[in-house]
């Protein structure tokens, strides 16, 4: 008698990725530059970005305006450090924070998901309802209570992001979840007496993975910018090791003195690769879609 076949029709995103020259070419113009820049940082920085340039002034412009510096491209700030040299170590603290945050949202609220939709029963009751009441905290205000418990830190900003965006992952997870357990391949692997935690990590796991790496694609940007402001706020990276939200917390009483480049130059990183990140999620959530791109 011919063995019952359980493997789940697995989908492949590789192979959906089609060839180069169908990438988005903006978002990697954007962050092929800048996760270069952060894990080159130590090497491609001209300066300490915690120190004074030697010969510089506080202040000093950059190097096209009038009492600029070749020195210093981009200028100094209050203390005379180097904010080219802050910028790109700002980006390593951005990449890790909005990578690393995204993982650990991404890894508890994708778990919680799988193990509520195919449960079911007062296991999905348990924690949907502590998902609705963690959605109705406002996400800033809860994470700025929580940086202020465990104290200024990258890795601890790190969990609490983690902490504060997990709830977006279990609700749509757990949707997905809710229509794979009744799915034909699923119920064979079932009767063919695969146990529970078999069937979740073999059958329901791999065919919810491209809708979290959708969602965590999305998720970087929210996490970057929810770093800049818990940093802009006093609650985040401590200094003097460069963020770019401290960046601009630093240079918010100087910006009517006249020192725009203080403020314009991390505000315009953050920009960028907040922009990036969703113009790249959106077109991987197309490619990943089979409805979507047969529209």
């Amino acid at each position: 008698m011919a063995s019952i076949v359980t493997d789940p029709p697995v989908s492949r995103p590789l192979r959906r990725f089609g060839r180069i020259g169908d990438w988005p070419l903006l978002p990697l113009v954007i962050l092929v530059p800048f996760v270069l820049t952060a894990i080159l940082a130590d090497v491609i920085a001209p300066y300490d970005p915690t120190q004074p340039i030697k010969g510089l002034k506080f202040f000093t412009p950059p190097a096209w305006m009038e009492g600029g510096s070749r020195l210093a491209l981009l200028g100094t700030d209050f203390q005379a450090r180097d904010i080219l040299s802050r910028l790109i170590h700002g980006a390593r603290v951005s990449l890790i924070v909005g990578v690393m945050g995204t993982v650990v949202a991404g890894g508890i609220g994708t778990v919680l998901g799988i193990v509520a939709g195919y449960l079911g029963g007062w296991t999905d009751q348990a924690i949907m309802r502590l998902t609705d009441a963690w959605l109705a905290l406002p996400a800033l205000v809860f994470a700025i209570f929580l940086a202020t418990l465990l104290g200024p830190s990258m890795w601890n900003i790190v969990a609490i992001l983690g902490l504060v965006y997990w709830t977006r992952y279990a609700r749509v997870i757990r949707g997905e979840v809710l229509s794979l357990r009744e799915r034909e391949f699923v119920k064979l692997a079932e009767i063919a007496g695969a146990s529970r935690w078999r069937v979740i990590i073999r059958h329901i796991l791999p065919n919810v993975l491209n809708t979290a790496v959708v969602l965590g694609s999305l998720t970087i940007g929210v996490v970057i910018i929810a770093e800049a402001s818990l940093s802009f706020l006093g609650v985040g990276v401590p200094p003097p090791q460069p963020a770019w939200g401290l960046m601009l917390s630093e240079a918010r009483s100087t910006l009517m003195a006249g020192h725009w480049w203080l403020t314009i130059a991390p505000g315009v990183c953050i920009l960028l690769v907040v922009l990036a990140t969703q113009l790249f999620g959106d077109w991987l959530r197309v490619r990943l879609d089979p409805q979507e791109r047969n529209l």
